[in-house]
């Protein structure tokens, strides 16, 4: 018999997580492509798993952060959470750990480089974050986050040293674009203490929005929040 190639990409994949599976069908099916089963009830897919794992995945990310970051305020907590659990971070550990090989793809997605969509890989590595916590608890799963996500995290720290508006202006002209354009929308509480909304404007694009306790906080909340969003797979 012929060797299977992403059977055995399947093998090193558990092997990378760190967890063997006491029900392998919940790997199987954290494996499988929607496109596999063309509306056929019979072929169970990852759509499901993958929208149990956003929600464990937000879990663990959040927990993480409050944890190693316990002064932190909810606006610098929030772009900080969405960079982690964005689906072009989720389809950079999937590459991290092996998941495109191991995917069980249509020929039709096979032919047009599935196994490399960030898409497809960030929803499997949702579903495969799911798999693991239907099989083994949060417990489980922390230890796969905490695993993978460590250089995300040290990758954020990494780009926050770098002002975010700065970070903003840079991805407009990478693009041809006109400079971010900062407009404040609101202004709440007493003048001791006030809070101000900011919306940052990029041609062509939907707007961002934060607030911050400054005017200068809530530029720099908001061009997270935008380029958080310019970053994430189409």
């Amino acid at each position: 018999m012929g060797s299977n190639p992403r059977a055995e990409a399947a093998q090193a994949l558990e092997a990378a997580l760190g967890h063997t599976f006491t029900d392998p069908d919940l790997l199987d099916r954290a494996l499988t492509h929607p496109s596999l089963g063309d509306g056929a009830r019979s072929v169970r897919h990852y759509e499901q798993l993958e929208f149990l794992g956003d929600r464990v995945l937000g879990l663990l990310a959040a927990e993480y952060l409050l944890a190693t970051e316990p002064d932190a305020r909810e606006g610098d907590m929030s772009p900080r959470l969405a960079a982690l659990v964005n689906g072009k971070t989720c389809a950079r550990v999937a590459r991290k750990i092996g998941l495109g090989p191991a995917l069980k793809l249509s020929p039709g997605e096979t032919r047009t480089g599935g196994r490399d969509k960030d898409t497809i890989l960030g929803d499997a590595c949702e579903a495969l974050i799911a798999a693991i916590y239907l099989d083994g608890g949060l417990a489980a799963a922390r230890v796969f986050f905490e695993k993978y996500w460590s250089d995300e995290v040290a990758g954020i720290a990494e780009r926050q040293a770098k002002d975010a508006k700065t970070l903003l202006q840079e991805w407009a002209q990478s693009h041809g674009l006109a400079l971010p354009a900062y407009q404040v929308t609101g202004r709440t509480g007493p003048d001791h203490a006030p809070s101000f909304t900011v919306e940052v404007a990029i041609e062509g694009h939907a707007p961002g929005s934060a607030t911050g306790r400054s005017r200068q906080d809530a530029e720099k909340a908001a061009a997270q929040t935008l380029l958080t969003r310019l970053e994430a797979p189409q």
